[in-house]
């Protein structure tokens, strides 16, 4: 009789144990849900359309500042796909591993009693026929035990087909959790050039604007003084949307006008109106888990005027919108600040940063680098006013 293969006793080994896998499954309940996996690799796809459209953009530009804003923006947004595909790759390492772990933890649990069970075959199937003449009656046992055994496994070999197939699984299971430790150390070191070369990039834009003269240094220095003496974030905020507004107004009133050719042929041109809604490219400054919503009670019990998220440590935020920096710092309670005014009385806050990459005065563009969340436990603020009042970030903005 010939010996049972090792393939087939592997497929008896799952095909004793299949409960205990089931149970091990159950009892781990922090596994990522493939729900979870798929928002995560779309939020990853998100970031790189509006990657490779801003990279077109700073193709485009003619202007240097132009060119420099959208190249920030784009490496802002590569940094936030990068951040999605690690997440992407750990959650399946994670679930390839609890597959791993459940199939060990199958041929654990049975191993002891097929083992025996195993050689006990063995020797029977090579116990010679003329041995069992010495012992009465031991013959006839053995060839009825032998007519069982011939039956029996050509219907173990069958019922065990398909379980054969998961000993080849385990086998890709093994290949893929290879592949996928590789793409991992391959994003984190694409991470690290970009955040190295958006840092670099930082610091030529800060170079030019000091070269140039720039006043932002002092905005800075008067938008921390303001914070000081607000009475809370909120007053914060007004007050910054009531200087953005007279800026605009100031800025709308006609310059000087040349001399016509002909007396009484100049024409009076009207300023066009502010746009009644939000931008068109509004997006969330970063991706995460509401923790509370808008309007909802706050940990203090105060209805919240925004949201607030629970993103990935260390995860990018960036501008929602194209605008103006008018306040970027510490303020009390809420961590590192920055707010953005926006066209039309619109004005967007984000709080909870633990680094910042903004200053005060620095033009934005729909997802210019903003600052990090924290990398253990971030919480992360974003409110949205318009003309002083809270407006819901959700309806206004949109993912991407």
């Amino acid at each position: 009789m010939p010996r049972p293969s090792l393939p087939l006793l592997a497929a008896v080994v799952l095909l004793a144990a299949g409960a205990v896998g089931a149970q091990v499954a159950g009892q781990n309940t922090d596994l990522p849900t493939p729900d979870a996996l798929r928002n995560v690799e779309a939020e990853a796809a998100r970031a790189r359309r509006r990657a490779e459209g801003l990279e077109r953009e700073a193709e485009r530009a003619t202007a240097a500042a132009d060119r420099t804003l959208a190249e920030s923006a784009a490496l802002a947004a590569r940094i936030q796909q990068d951040q999605a595909q690690i997440a992407a790759h750990d959650a399946q390492g994670r679930l390839i591993a609890a597959r791993r772990a459940q199939l060990r933890a199958q041929l654990a649990a049975k191993q002891a009693p097929l083992v025996r069970l195993t050689a006990a075959l063995q020797r029977l199937s090579r116990r010679p026929v003329l041995l069992s003449l010495l012992r009465p009656g031991s013959l006839q046992e053995t060839v009825r035990l032998r007519a069982v055994l011939a039956s029996a496994l050509p219907e173990v070999e069958r019922r065990t087909a398909a379980l054969r197939g998961d000993i080849a699984l385990a086998r890709r299971l093994e290949g893929e959790a290879a592949a996928t430790s590789a793409g991992l150390r391959a994003d984190r070191a694409e991470l690290a050039q970009r955040q190295a070369a958006l840092a670099a990039l930082a610091t030529r834009q800060r170079l030019a604007a000091r070269d140039a003269g720039s006043s932002a240094a002092v905005e800075g220095e008067q938008a921390l003084a303001l914070a000081e003496r607000a009475r809370d974030l909120s007053a914060l905020v007004t007050t910054l949307g009531q200087s953005a507004q007279l800026r605009a107004e100031l800025g709308a009133l006609p310059g000087p006008v040349l001399r016509p050719g002909l007396p009484g042929s100049t024409a009076v041109v009207a300023a066009p109106p502010p746009p009644p809604g939000p931008p068109a490219r509004f997006l969330l400054p970063l991706d995460g888990r509401i923790v509370t919503g808008f309007g909802d009670a706050g940990p203090d019990g105060v209805r919240t005027e925004g949201i607030l998220l629970a993103p990935r440590g260390g995860a990018q935020a960036v501008a929602p919108a194209a605008g103006r920096v008018a306040f970027a710092g510490p303020y009390r309670g809420f961590g590192k600040v920055v707010i953005v005014e926006h066209p039309g009385g619109w004005i967007s806050v984000v709080t909870g940063l633990a680094d910042l990459d903004a200053r005060v005065g620095d033009p934005v563009v729909a997802g210019s680098p903003l600052g990090r969340a924290a990398a253990q436990a971030p919480v992360i603020g974003i409110e949205l006013r318009k003309d002083g009042v809270a407006v819901n970030p959700l309806a206004a903005m949109r993912p991407g």
